[in-house]
């Protein structure tokens, strides 16, 4: 398929340079296995990789002041986004809006891992419980 959504011709580069940076460490202990701050490679985005093997475990109730996607890469996940509750699984994605508190867990089988994309510089937040 072939796309054609905006006139390149219309678009300045902004003068940053290609970076890259590390964001996950599968040797890492603890169910945070990195984190990478836009700050970092000068972009707008910070990604974490979490990650746990228990059934019920996951971070704790929190809010941050930008929206947060989360990507389920493997296993299957319950967000408590609000007043909503979200299952997903492996390919999903679950979007937590800014200034709405959120977390989630592990609800199995096996290996929960995702990738969670701030949508800000650097990581923001504020722990509820």
């Amino acid at each position: 398929m072939t796309r054609r959504d905006f006139d390149p011709e219309t678009v300045t580069p902004d003068g940053r340079a290609a970076t890259k940076g590390y964001v996950y460490n599968s040797q890492a202990e603890g169910p945070w296995r990195g984190v990478l701050p836009g700050e970092a490679i000068n972009g707008p985005i910070t990604v974490l990789a979490y990650g746990n093997d228990t059934l019920g475990e996951g971070p704790r109730l929190h809010v941050h002041p930008y929206d947060e996607t989360f990507v389920v890469v493997a296993g299957r996940a319950r967000f408590f986004v609000g007043d909503d509750v979200i299952e997903a699984g492996a390919g999903e994605a679950v979007l937590g809006p800014a200034g709405v508190p959120h977390r989630f867990e592990n609800i199995g089988p096996g290996r929960l891992q995702t990738i969670d994309i701030h949508h800000s510089t650097r990581w923001i937040q504020t722990d509820i419980d």
